[in-house]
């Protein structure tokens, strides 16, 4: 696997930052989680990781740390500014600060926070639906106020992600330099980032795709041949056919499909050219709601399977899993590039998700740094280790 043998030290915290280390440890990565001692943990974003319990305010928790630290290739802090720093486990400690040598050079040191780490908002609190307010990206998403998409824009892909990017960006680098450095991601910026194609053009005068009100547009629920469709049911259908070949498909299998009497005499009937006037946008859709609640989902699920017509069901997370053979999202096999005739590609193992207890794994983890016995009895003595929790909220 592509990252195996790499050592990340995964200090315990809420979306983004697990995520950043479940990307790692998917690919073959050591992922140790760091957690605090008698904590409990709620996180589901732990295959193929471990867990030390860990007490920083205790000086010889926070050398254990530093130890540790100091032969890892990866560190992900998910910490506001100035908490490593204040643990004495800053950036400067491994990376030097330009006089002194630090204890790892070769360390990648990837910090993700929410807002910038400069600016006005650094030491506020937020979650995800606040970082993609200020990032401009939420006033764009469609609904009679802007509609927030779980956390995963910021949370995930302009956070966990983009850290886990800049990560594997930063291994490219200190393969050519020898050198690590501090990876700086910040989930208003990266929200920002994944969403340059809708951002850019909002810059661009009169731009098709986003030069109205929110609404309006072809990708915001704006044009009715991409959206989606309640049937007679409750179930929904989704239509995505923004281009004109796929716009025919569609059509054609739809005024086949509907009962008659909809497009019998007198009866308003769009035709191909419909999709190109946006003053018959809002006849097309009310034709359409009218159509796909004659029937059921699985009625139009038969109607458009394996046509061109880019028109499928939408699934919940129940059935999307029984059609991908699983419920559990697996690890992302096919994100490794198979090269045609090159060596057989390793699968990955099937590791279950589940609640890992903090602490669950200190001792083997203290063996592999060389701890011996009578090291781990004085950190046990000082309690720089707690006591392993045995309780798990789901």
């Amino acid at each position: 696997m592509a990252l195996a043998g790499l050592k990340v030290i995964e200090f315990a915290g809420l979306a983004p930052g697990p995520f950043a280390g479940l990307v790692l440890a998917d690919n073959g990565a050591k992922v140790v989680r760091v957690d605090r001692p008698n904590s409990s943990s709620s996180d589901v974003l732990n295959r193929g990781k471990r867990s030390i319990a860990v007490d920083s305010k205790v000086p010889a928790g926070r050398e254990l740390l530093k130890k540790m630290i100091a032969s890892a290739d990866v560190v992900i802090d998910p910490f506001r500014p100035g908490v490593m720093e204040r643990m004495g486990l800053g950036p400067e400690v491994f990376l030097g600060d330009g006089h002194k040598a630090g204890l790892n050079e070769r360390l990648v040191y990837a910090r993700i926070v929410g807002f910038p780490r400069t600016g006005s908002h650094k030491d506020m609190a937020g979650h995800d639906i606040n970082y993609a307010a200020l990032s401009g990206v939420l006033s764009m998403l469609p609904g009679t106020k802007p509609t927030f998409p779980l956390n995963l824009l910021a949370d995930f892909a302009g956070g966990g992600m983009m850290c886990a990017l800049g990560i594997l960006l930063a291994l490219i680098e200190r393969g050519a330099s020898g050198k690590g450095q501090v990876v700086n991601t910040d989930m208003v910026a990266g929200s920002r980032y994944v969403s340059s194609f809708p951002l850019i053009h909002t810059l661009i005068p009169n731009s098709p795709m986003a030069g109205g009100p929110r609404g309006t547009n072809p990708l915001d629920g704006g044009a009715p041949f991409y959206n989606l469709y309640a049937c007679k049911d409750g179930g929904w259908m989704s239509v995505g056919c923004l281009e004109p070949q796929f716009f025919k498909a569609f059509l054609e299998l739809f005024l086949k499909s509907i009962p008659q009497d909809l497009i019998g005499p007198g009866c308003w009937k769009p035709t191909l050219a419909t999709q190109g006037n946006r003053a018959e946008w809002s006849k097309l859709a009310d034709f359409l709601e009218k159509g796909f609640l004659t029937n059921t989902r699985e009625y139009w699920t038969n109607v458009y399977h394996e046509t061109e017509a880019c028109t499928v069901p939408v699934l919940t997370p129940a059935e999307a899993g029984k059609a991908s053979k699983s419920l559990i999202p697996e690890a992302h096999p096919l994100v490794r590039s198979q090269i045609p005739g090159g060596p057989h590609q390793t699968p990955l193992p099937t590791m279950r998700p589940g609640i890992l207890l903090p602490g669950q794994d200190t001792d083997n983890i203290l063996r592999e740094y060389g701890l011996g016995e009578d090291e781990r009895r004085s950190l046990s003595e000082t309690a720089a280790l707690g006591k392993p929790s045995t309780k798990a909220k789901l």
